[in-house]
């Protein structure tokens, strides 16, 4: 970004009406909403940490290594200058510097560091959100190397140096074992081409390895999409003369020379740029086992339920940046003789994806306190939570995201901007880690099967009982219904939207300005608004709306 100011007197014209830059600031702090939530959440002490990577993130340097390592996309290398096998992805620098800020400032590790009582996953979906305001894409191996302890605690003697690799560890991208490091990171190689979401469809198959123990295997077959191919392990599924069973797998074997994982090809995707997907195959690669043969789904379902935490705080992310680029551009623009921002029409579209904002940031942030909670009943709120709110959230998202797009008009579609690519970015989180009909389906089988998690979604519910007649009777409404015929597969996508809706209108009536939760309730729960953003058809206090939004900016 330039430090000077740029020629306005031009030989054809003066360069006028345009907002300056929206540049270097607090992610973190400036975010009213989300910094209300996080500290309410969390707790005040959380607050010095996540304002430090909000200062740091928000910098203009950081905000162009985001662009720079979403330009120059990484490339494959098979083999070397001399023709051997090195199965390698090379990076723009951008990508390095953008990773080993995140790990300094512990988004992979804080929720699991030693001593910690309160606020671990809170402060780690904080984070992950103001980090991906930034840039998204690193995110994912950052996600990914949390999640993975929840699943290596499972076997914590077996996988002692990897979890010490990863709590406290820094970024180290050399390829080396894993004893030799500063740090680590770890990958998901799960879905094949014939199965996809259906991983018991999995083909690959693992082998005892003779002579290496009961927990020594090879594995040989593909995995459609690899994730951080250039982590120091992946988890993945096999199927073992048992089972489908989970394996970690190493890129260095214990003999010291590289893993028989063999990169296919990049995937070259929509989005998410900066982060390498690939496709890959296992040639007799060393793994070992993790978990009991034949409960391999078991044994990741700990590491799924914490990345889906991070896909709703990335969400998050790409939300904030959106709507500030969207709000910061209205207030610096003029038409029809008046600022955007004072136009009604346009003030009515801005006031609605604040309060969208808003239910977004009280969703996020409850569903990480649960993930942070020690009793049955928060265990249990956290899984019925975070896939109530990956299914909403994320579906949102683009259409929130395209609206944000608009209120720049032609400017906010020019890749100079950073709004094109967080709309490619927007619907990558409704697909990874189960996409909507998967993530819907996992809703209904919950409610079924743990009563615990019914029961705390509706204690959640009656929170905010009293506050509003139109969310009581709405509440009334769907519990009677799911009480009295458990739903089929057919209304999955209506039940998890409704009970999305319901849930983010108590938390907002619980802790949001009037103003907010009285909008959200009108809109989304009582119908007083059409289908599209800003199309409020009741009354709506949208100058108490967007008073929190003027300071975000």
């Amino acid at each position: 970004m330039p430090t000077h100011a740029p020629r306005t007197e031009l030989a054809t014209h003066t360069v006028f009406n345009q907002p300056d830059e929206l540049g270097a600031r607090n992610l973190f702090s400036t975010d009213v909403p989300l910094s209300e939530a996080a500290l309410r959440e969390g707790g005040a002490d959380l607050a010095p940490r996540l304002a430090s990577l909000g200062e740091a993130a928000g910098s203009e340097r950081v905000l162009d290594l985001g662009a720079d390592a979403n330009r120059d996309a990484p490339e494959l290398a098979t083999f070397d200058r001399f023709g051997r096998r090195i199965d390698e992805v090379r990076f723009h620098p951008a990508y390095h510097a953008l990773m080993g800020l995140a790990m300094d400032h512990g988004i992979h590790d804080v929720a699991w560091e030693p001593g910690r009582r309160r606020g671990g996953h809170v402060a780690h979906a904080a984070m992950l959100a103001t980090f991906s305001k930034a840039e998204a894409g690193t995110m994912c191996p950052i996600n990914m190397t949390y999640a993975s302890v929840a699943a290596l605690r499972a076997e914590a003697d077996a996988t002692a140096p990897w979890l010490t690799g990863i709590v406290g560890g820094r970024y180290d991208p050399a390829l080396r074992p894993i004893a030799e490091k500063r740090g680590l990171t770890l990958g998901m190689a799960m879905t094949e081409k014939q199965g996809g979401s259906d991983v018991r469809a999995n083909e690959t198959r693992a082998f005892p390895l003779e002579g290496g123990g009961s927990r020594a295997f090879r594995l040989v077959g593909h995995k459609w999409f690899c994730s951080a191919p250039m982590s120091d392990g992946f988890l993945t599924l096999a199927q073992a003369e048992g089972g489908l069973t989970c394996f970690l797998v190493p890129r260095i074997a214990p003999d010291g020379t590289r893993n028989a994982i063999h990169l296919m090809r990049l995937k070259d995707k929509l989005g998410n740029r900066s982060n390498a997907s690939a496709e890959i195959e296992y040639h007799d690669a060393y793994a070992e086992r993790l978990g009991e043969e034949g409960r391999g789904v078991r044994t990741i379902i700990d590491m799924v339920h914490h990345t889906r935490l991070g896909t709703i705080a990335a969400t998050l992310g790409l939300m904030g940046m959106a709507l500030a680029q969207a709000v910061h551009h209205a207030r610096g623009r003029r038409a029809f003789g008046a600022l955007l921002v004072d136009q009604p029409v346009m003030r009515g579209v801005l006031a609605d994806l604040a309060v969208e904002y808003e239910a977004a940031c009280v969703l996020v942030m409850r569903v990480a306190r649960a993930f942070d909670g020690a009793d049955e009943a928060e265990r249990a709120f956290a899984r019925l939570g975070v896939a109530l709110a990956k299914f909403w959230l994320t579906k949102r998202c683009p259409a929130f995201v395209a609206e944000c797009m608009e209120c720049l008009g032609g400017a906010g579609y020019v890749e100079e901007n950073v709004l094109p690519r967080l709309y490619r970015e927007a619907p990558l989180n409704a697909i990874w880690e189960g996409s909507g009909n998967v993530i819907a389906l996992d809703i209904l089988r919950t409610l079924s099967r743990e009563p615990a998690a019914r029961s705390a979604f509706v204690a959640e519910l009656a929170g905010a009982r009293g506050a509003d007649a139109g969310l009581d009777a709405a509440a009334d409404a769907l519990i009677r219904s799911l009480s009295a015929d458990p739903p089929g597969e057919r209304n999955a996508r209506f039940v998890a939207e409704r009970m999305a809706l319901l849930l983010q209108g108590a938390l907002l009536l619980r802790h949001a300005p009037s103003a907010v939760a009285g909008a959200f309730v009108a809109s989304r729960l009582r119908g007083d608004s059409g289908r599209l953003f800003g199309s409020f058809a009741g009354a709506v206090d949208v100058d108490g709306v967007l008073s929190r939004q003027m300071t975000s900016v």
